[in-house]
């Protein structure tokens, strides 16, 4: 293929970058298909990322958890002051009405538990059975009584008091289903929130936010706090879909499950590796014999796990997937292989049949539930598991697929009681009809409505600065650039930083919010740190580099100390747009365009940028808009938003959230993707972009 330099002296500069073909000039403008090589992921991490990377290193090797979070809070305010990732929201602040009894799931900060369902309380009925909105409150007042050391919260017995009838089969919505029931194989949310509720693990989270113990009895953990020993309940079992019973839960599955999570790669294996001894030589070697040197093994009827160094928070971990157990005999059964490369052979054999979304009889569960049929792509159906140890108040889930094409619908579902809730969005119509709609002589919003709690997950606008795909396998989500000199010219404008921070700054997040959420709640889910800054706080004080951080000093408020330092003004608390500054906007974009003047010359000198989004959502479709209309109007019209439109939720997810790797990522920028903390050290985030972190892929890199 003919392929010739553009602007060598700027690509020398800024990145190298070939070009291949030569445009428009070959082919007919409706022909045209990008057509570049990506620059080096290496050296672009190392630009990008370098200095974020070796300030996170050093918190980590610190043991002293205040000392950690000063020096893990510097490492975020670079990243954040690199604008390679941008921090746009948390999830919840809207309005909605429930039949749910507030905290009656698991209350927990990280990890897999808050989508544990088995013990939830609700209502069932008409839209009479809506919980009042001062009852909710009276709730919430109560549960955090119980917090703080007062009598128990009883969700059940105060709904029944009040009149309510409570129901034990849930039905909720999704939009995106597993794409495999093999818990230790995936870190995405849209397959573990279902996943969760068959399969328990070591320890788990009650709806007061305490630690308790599932599937261990007990915890030891050695003087140097290297050693820690879990021992394995007697009556715990695997159950086979059919409801019959296949083994014993032992200790060696909590060993076989780690391993086969090391093997398969999903994404869980960095947040052990350099936690537990002997896993960052398993993955680097591949050597399957190389497992006996990790530090997970089963000794009788305990699991030990020994440490690389002591970690206070090691117990907080166990809630996520990666710690879940497997049954070591079914999964041979299966075709199954442990070793790295062993399993990388058998996953691809024909005969492999672990795990397959849509045969529930290719696992075995150990959790609340088990699936009532094998899951279909509209429905999921889960059913109590006969077998279960511990308590289980619910004897069925079922997910609905809803794609959100149809909001009308899914409100008159909610009021006959289909569905226990919804939000009452703007975008939707839901806030508007819920202001008309009457419960008796009581208006729906008026007497129904609350405030959806902010959570710990962060949401993120991604800057791909080494984009690799350019229109989807099956020609769908074509980008919009009309010339491989176009895809250069926006390749180099993402190196700049200038131009990027000029971006985040133009993003008025309010006026996008009030387009779905309605003006009274637009800033409520606003975020602009990637750790929720309240995640955690100081135990002791601090002094570092002649500033002393005070005991009790939250996480937020160091973040905002190092941003101050370096000049990047900008306000990191929740519930505002601490990002958005028209004048700084400018000034940004006027630094780049003088940085770049070469850049901006090329062509029409306009930069344009891919964003895709979901052709069928009404909220996504007035979001996108939106968000092209506000950029362009402060930045000018050098600046374009080009929206490429998914028609289905397949492609837009295969363009973003499911891309694989950086290389896959079919965007320039993109905003459908977002993190939620695993365990409790700051690490849970900023791990995720260290070098071959997971999250780097929605900056285009490997």
């Amino acid at each position: 293929m003919n392929k010739k330099r553009l602007m060598s002296l700027a690509l020398a500069t800024l990145g190298v970058v070939s070009l291949a073909g030569c445009g428009k000039e070959e082919k007919a403008a409706a022909e045209f298909h990008v057509s570049i090589a990506r620059s080096d992921d290496d050296a672009l991490y190392k630009t990008h990322f370098g200095e974020f990377d070796t300030i996170a290193k050093a918190a980590k090797a610190i043991t002293n958890d205040s000392e950690r979070f000063v020096k893990y809070a510097e490492a975020e305010a670079n990243l954040l002051g690199k604008a390679v990732m941008m921090p746009y929201s948390t999830e919840g602040g809207n309005y909605a009405v429930t039949r749910v009894a507030p905290r009656s799931i698991p209350y927990a900060k990280w990890g897999n538990d808050d989508d544990r369902l088995k013990n939830m309380v609700f209502a069932v009925g008409d839209k009479t059975s809506f919980i009042k909105s001062t009852e909710r409150a009276e709730m919430i007042q109560l549960w955090q009584a119980a917090r703080e050391g007062g009598e128990a919260y009883d969700p059940a017995a105060y709904l029944t008091g009040k009149g309510y009838t409570l129901g034990t089969e849930y039905k909720t919505t999704f939009q995106t289903g597993p794409v495999t029931l093999d818990i230790l194989n995936t870190s995405e949310q849209s397959d573990t929130e279902v996943l969760i509720n068959c399969f328990d693990g070591l320890v788990e989270y009650d709806n007061l936010g305490f630690q308790q113990m599932a599937l261990a009895t007990a915890v030891e953990t050695s003087q140097d706090g290297k050693t820690v020993k879990f021992t394995i309940r007697d009556d715990a079992k695997w159950v086979k879909s059919d409801g019959t019973v296949y083994a014993d839960v032992t200790a060696d599955d909590f060993v076989a499950g780690f391993q086969h999570m090391l093997d398969a790669g999903a994404g869980l294996d960095f947040l052990v590796d350099g936690v537990v001894v002997g896993v960052s030589e398993y993955l680097k070697n591949k050597v399957a014999a190389d497992f006996a040197n990790v530090g997970c093994k089963a000794e009788g009827n305990k699991v030990v796990f020994t440490l690389v160094q002591p970690e206070s928070y090691f117990v907080t971990r166990l809630t996520y997937s990666c710690f879940m157990p497997m049954n070591r005999q079914f999964f041979l059964s299966k075709g199954g292989a442990f070793g790295i490369k062993e399993y990388a052979t058998a996953s691809e054999d024909d005969d492999y049949g672990y795990g397959l979304a849509n045969k529930s009889d290719s696992m075995v569960y150990c959790g609340a539930f088990i699936p009532d049929g094998d899951f279909t792509e509209n429905s999921i159906k889960l059913k109590k598991n006969p077998h279960y140890y511990s308590t289980c108040r619910n004897t069925k889930l079922e997910w609905v697929l809803d794609n959100g094409e149809n909001p009308n619908q899914y409100y008159a579902d909610t009021l006959t009681g289909t569905y226990s809730g919804m939000s009452l969005l703007e975008s939707t119509g839901l806030l508007q009809k819920a202001k008309k709609e009457t419960i008796g002589s009581t208006n729906l919003f008026d007497g129904y409505h609350y405030i959806t709690d902010t959570t710990t997950t962060s949401y993120l606008l991604g800057v791909n600065v080494n984009r690799g795909t350019y229109e989807l396998s099956n020609g769908s989500c074509k980008s919009a650039k009309t010339s491989n000199e176009q895809a250069i010219q926006t390749h180099m404008a993402l190196q700049n930083v200038h131009f990027r921070r000029a971006i985040f700054r133009a993003w008025d997040r309010v006026k996008y919010n009030a387009v779905s959420r309605g003006e009274e709640t637009a800033a409520n889910n606003l975020r602009n740190c990637y750790t929720d800054p309240g995640f955690l706080v100081l135990s002791e004080a601090v002094t570092y580099a002649g500033h002393t951080f005070s005991k009790g000093t939250s996480y937020g408020d160091l973040i905002q100390y190092f941003g101050d330092q370096a000049g990047l003004g900008v306000n990191f608390a929740d519930g505002q747009d601490g990002w958005y500054n028209e004048a700084k906007a400018k000034e940004e974009i006027a630094l780049a365009k003088k940085e770049m003047a070469q850049v901006f010359s090329i062509g029409d000198g306009k930069i344009h940028l891919d964003i895709c989004y979901y052709a069928a959502n009404t909220t996504q479709v007035k979001n996108a808009n939106a968000f092209k209309q506000i950029i362009e109007k402060t930045l000018g019209d050098e600046i374009v938003i080009d929206l490429v439109a998914a028609q289905n939720k397949d492609d837009f997810y295969a363009s973003g959230y499911r891309a694989k790797d950086g290389v896959s990522g079919n965007f320039d920028l993109f905003y459908g993707s977002g993190w939620g903390p695993d365990y409790g050290d700051p690490s849970s985030y900023l791990d995720t972009f260290t070098d071959g972190g997971y999250m780097n892929k929605i900056c285009g890199l490997q």
